[in-house]
């Protein structure tokens, strides 16, 4: 597979809503690419991060995860991740590249084999899920990476590599289908801020939301809510907001107080500290 559009512009999207990204950070260059139509429900988009980090220095990368399982190979480790509950860190340092996949909330379970729950705060190296076609997988990347992993050409066969690896797993199961839909409802609507929205929005019980969103992505509900609402309070931090007050009444919390203990909970670090880092840093 070539890649069929130019990598995504670092203008803010919604991965870097995710991406606590630090200002002046300059330590890599990162290509997207959305997955092929016919992987919608399964896959949604690759990215591809190319670095070099001064000896001696780190470049911590500090991310507020979507609800998804990742497939991640590098020129030294191949894993399978599912989601991290607060805050990832990834930390680079020296030169190096990666290759990862987003998954869809419906494909976590079904590479897994078995329920997400087994795999919260958790990665376990490829072969473990995949087993004989994670090891191809593996060599296939490192392989088309090891020339020059900024070539388009070296990129579209690593991402082609992904894809034939993970094919096998379309189609998509009722559950799976279900499960995107109620991930999408939530990030796309910052008026859901209760489960009883969800449930009523899909016809089901509470109980019964609890148990797909525990099997299929091993969290529960209610962190589906908090989040969205994280990530776009790092989004509308990040954009000089006249108050913390305002930040916390769009997204619905009740007081400030609430809100800033929910942000610096998942972030280690205060919604004004936060807003302050990346003014200085603009």
């Amino acid at each position: 597979m070539k890649p069929d559009s130019r990598p995504v512009p670092a203008a803010m999207d919604l991965i870097e809503r995710a991406h606590l990204v630090e200002p002046g950070d300059a330590s890599h260059v990162m290509y997207r690419y959305p997955a092929d139509a016919g992987f919608d429900g399964l896959l949604q988009r690759f990215w591809i991060p190319v670095w070099t980090v001064p000896p001696g220095e780190e470049a911590p990368q500090r991310v507020l995860q979507y609800p998804v399982a990742l497939v991640v190979v590098a020129a030294d480790y191949a894993r399978f991740y599912g989601v991290v509950s607060g805050m990832s860190t990834t930390t680079l340092t020296g030169s190096g590249w990666a290759v990862g996949v987003m998954c869809a909330p419906a494909a976590g379970a079904l590479v897994a084999g078995g329920p997400m729950s087994a795999f919260t705060d958790r990665h376990v190296d490829l072969p473990e899920v995949l087993g004989a076609a994670g090891e191809e997988l593996t060599a296939r990347v490192r392989a088309a990476m090891a020339a020059d992993p900024h070539s388009p050409e070296a990129q579209g066969a690593a991402m082609t590599a992904f894809t034939d690896a993970l094919r096998p797993f379309l189609p998509i199961d009722d559950d799976g289908r279900l499960v995107n839909e109620v991930v999408a409802f939530v990030e796309a609507d910052r008026d859901v801020v209760r489960v009883a929205q969800v449930c009523e929005r899909f016809g089901l019980s509470e109980r019964a939301l609890q148990r797909l969103v525990h099997r299929r992505l091993g969290l529960t509900p209610k962190w589906l809510i908090q989040r969205r609402r994280l990530q776009e309070a790092a989004e509308r931090l990040r954009g000089n907001p006249s108050s913390i007050g305002e930040v916390a009444a769009l997204l619905g919390y009740a007081d400030q107080a609430h809100f800033s203990r929910d942000f610096t909970r998942a972030t280690a670090m205060t919604p004004g500290r936060f807003a302050a880092t990346h003014a200085s840093g603009s």
